[in-house]
């Protein structure tokens, strides 16, 4: 690798849109070569030109995470031929699942995409970056992930879940050259957020990309924002379960 050049070889999924394809640019502007992907090949295409165009380099790969066993082997082949150097596990889903009115199939679908497509990108490339003695793998989580959210039992366990499996992986690589981030954003605007109202302290897409990565040039373990959404998140975990059951509960009434 370059001493000038941070990371060489760069693989985002849910790079199609939104944060990823922020991300994406971002960091291929700094040198590296960016395998960005997901299962919009058409839209991969468009973001490869437009890094190709401004002097970076960049492959398009079409993945999908929720086919789990497939991606892991996929990301380990990728690997193999091209070390990687940063992992940030992106692709996600939102959706509501409350529990008067649960759907077995969309919450399958949100744990398969947002915690064990995230944890297959990361065991994917894991092993190579353990025997090369370095390297970071990221996903990014959500503040939804810190308590669980009304109407979001299925969003907030998968979002909770990846943050619980990178901070146990933290644990267990240190001092073995490979950095762990966990990116909780807030409200961001994406896709996801166009159809949502009223949303707190929303941020736009290309402010939250600088933000992460930032974060992960300066290989943080907990990359969180906006700050105000943040610290409200935060101060909600130190709250006792009793009283956080009647907030929460009032609110998701309130909401439905």
């Amino acid at each position: 690798m370059s001493h000038d050049v941070l990371w060489e070889n760069v693989l985002i999924t849910g790079a199609s849109s939104g944060i990823g394809r922020e991300v994406a640019k971002s960091i291929a502007s700094r040198g590296a070569k960016v395998f960005v992907a997901a299962r919009r090949v058409d839209m991969l295409e468009s973001l490869v030109a437009e890094i190709t165009a401004a002097g970076g380099r960049a492959e398009a790969l079409a993945m999908d995470v929720a086919e789990a066993d497939a991606h892991e082997a996929a990301v380990r082949a990728l690997d193999a031929r091209a070390p990687l150097d940063l992992v940030i596990a992106n692709a996600g889903i939102s959706g509501t699942s409350s529990g008067t009115d649960i759907d077995w199939q969309k919450v399958r679908r949100c744990l398969d995409v947002n915690l064990t497509g995230a944890a297959a990108t990361i065991c994917g490339a894991l092993p190579g970056m353990v025997a090369r003695g370095r390297g970071h793998v990221s996903a990014v989580s959500s503040l939804a992930g810190w308590r669980g959210l009304p109407g979001s039992a299925a969003y907030s366990a998968s979002k909770a879940g990846i943050i619980a499996f990178l901070e146990s992986l933290r644990v267990d690589l240190d001092g073995s050259g490979v950095a762990v981030t966990a990116i909780c954003p807030g409200f961001v605007k994406t896709d996801m957020t166009a159809k949502m109202k009223n949303l707190p302290f929303l941020m736009d897409v290309d402010r939250a990309a600088e933000i992460i990565v930032g974060s992960l040039i300066a290989r943080d373990w907990m990359c969180d924002f906006p700050t105000p959404t943040a610290l409200g998140m935060r101060a909600l975990t130190w709250v006792p379960s009793g009283l956080y059951h009647a907030i929460s509960g009032r609110f998701g009434r309130r909401a439905r």
